[in-house]
């Protein structure tokens, strides 16, 4: 990426863009110099989930900073008509979405580091917890990616162009080590595949970008900073590379890994390294 500014002209929405990776990748699509929505459920005027601290205008600001031009939006990612809602304003606003991103994940709320709300642990059997919290998975998950897609599919195919991407996790390395979790990244991944064969021959692309143990507030919350290898931001550039990529279309329905792209294209993350693909141990928290 030579040119400072690859995304200057670029109008991008990214999902789920309170905290954690959603805010890293919406910075990073700032640094690019890109118009950044940035939507979640928490904002500073209002409810924030968890009674966290992190709200969305604050996502948009780190994009102003960074070099891009940020605007919040808040939005339930769950309702079908909220994210129609989202997406009609987004387009009158600026007329088009050229960059898409899912970055919506609620599967680990409540989780405090040893257990979920039901009381089971990561990695608990499946016949030894309830089924019920496998929906939030999906809900908050592959659900809420599907919306987004169907929402801003008609905008993109009309423009014959347009990158959607999901934020997922790899799972073609075998068993994830929690079922739900494992589940709801096989949806994600699959949900990428088909919406990349069904967008191709109209000249937008579909993928899904999976981060390593990420760094966010939650798992510094936690206690498990040490354990994680990497930023946000590091998703963040390299889903700005793939955003600047003219041939991005051939990486449609793929799985990609961020430490791979990050080699691929040269970035790194904040502190200057490039920490390689992330494998999971199913035997450990998930990422």
């Amino acid at each position: 990426m030579t040119d400072p500014k690859p995304l200057s002209k670029t109008v991008c929405l990214v999902a789920g863009a309170s905290r954690g990776v959603g805010r890293g990748i919406a910075r990073g699509l700032g640094e690019a110099g890109a118009t950044v929505i940035v939507t979640a459920r928490s904002s500073e005027t209002g409810p924030r989930t968890e009674m966290r601290p992190e709200a969305v205008e604050d996502t948009a600001r780190e994009v102003d900073a960074a070099g891009g031009e940020g605007h919040h939006y808040l939005c339930d990612h769950t309702s079908e008509r909220a994210v129609d809602e989202l997406v009609h304003w987004a387009l009158r606003r600026f007329g088009r979405i050229d960059v898409a991103v899912s970055s919506v994940w609620s599967g680990n709320e409540g989780y405090d580091g040893e257990r979920y709300p039901d009381g089971a642990a990561w990695g608990t059997p499946f016949w030894r917890r309830s089924a019920e919290p496998f929906g939030g998975f999906l809900r908050g998950g592959p659900y809420a990616g599907l919306l987004l897609a169907r929402a801003v599919a008609p905008a993109m195919v009309a423009a014959k162009s347009g990158l959607l991407a999901f934020v997922s996790f790899g799972t073609e390395e075998g068993y994830l080590g929690d079922v739900y979790y494992d589940l709801a990244k096989t949806a994600t991944n699959r949900l990428a595949l088909a919406c990349a064969e069904e967008l191709r021959p109209h000249g937008v692309t579909a993928l899904a970008l999976s981060p390593g143990f990420v760094r966010t507030e939650r798992v510094v919350d936690l206690g498990h900073a040490d354990r994680a290898t990497e930023s946000p931001l590091y998703a963040g550039r390299a889903l700005a590379a793939l955003a600047a990529d003219p041939a991005v279309a051939e990486r449609a329905g793929q799985v990609l890994h961020a430490g791979d792209l990050a080699r691929h294209y040269g970035f790194t993350d904040a502190d200057g390294t490039r920490p390689p693909r992330f494998h999971i141990d199913p035997d450990g928290a998930s990422a």
